[in-house]
């Protein structure tokens, strides 16, 4: 098991919110389809939440879902890790309006994963991770240019 874990890249959880009345093209989809064709990532979890407007929520697996729900998402039907539950759905439906909905997505970074297994390989071992949010590199863009 450690020799396939050693092959695995960083995993990130995004949760993506929709406020009442998005239009909620799917626009999105063909290009999280596109990322994992390509083997830039793989979906593990998938987690939709519905919040109704007297406050009460529910969380979807994609398989509770069929194609007119969720579009071309069904086919992570079957990606489920069991990272994502009731709890994680609670903690998105408290930052969601009445009426809104949000998407919960478990992804690995498979790009990532030959540079990791060499660095392990090599005795490497995480000593820090963060992720800067696209905002707050503009904001530090803007800063700098502000000073220039």
């Amino acid at each position: 098991m450690a020799d396939d874990l050693e092959a695995f890249g960083p995993i990130d959880v995004v949760v993506i919110g929709y406020p009442p009345g998005a239009p909620m093209t799917g626009e999105a989809i063909p290009l999280l389809l596109d990322l994992v064709d390509r083997g830039a990532i793989r979906v593990l979890d998938m987690l939709f939440v519905r919040k109704e407007q007297d406050g009460t929520f529910g969380g979807f697996d994609v398989a509770d879902l069929d194609q007119e729900s969720v579009g071309d998402l069904t086919v992570f039907a079957g990606a489920s890790t069991g990272m994502l539950d009731d709890n994680d759905a609670a903690l998105a439906a408290a930052e969601i309006e009445p009426g809104g909905a949000a998407a919960m997505i478990v992804y690995e970074n498979r790009w990532a994963a030959p540079f990791i297994a060499a660095v392990r390989r090599n005795g490497g071992v995480l000593i820090a991770n963060e992720r800067i949010g696209v905002q707050a590199l503009i904001d530090a863009l803007d800063a700098v240019e502000a000073t220039a």
